[in-house]
């Protein structure tokens, strides 16, 4: 009985749903280094005026 349950379970789902939530992961990380090196250059800015 657990061989034919587990023959009908589909992985291309699940496997593209933790794709994208990965991609969309990393690209918000990526973001939020950004962000912060960019916001470190205009506090120096500042403070050499």
């Amino acid at each position: 009985m657990m061989n034919q349950s587990i023959a009908l379970y589909n992985w291309t789902n699940g496997v593209i749903m933790i794709a994208i939530f990965a991609i969309v992961c990393l690209t918000l990380i990526g973001f939020l280094i950004k962000f912060m090196v960019t916001g470190d250059r205009k506090k120096e800015n500042k403070q050499e005026e």
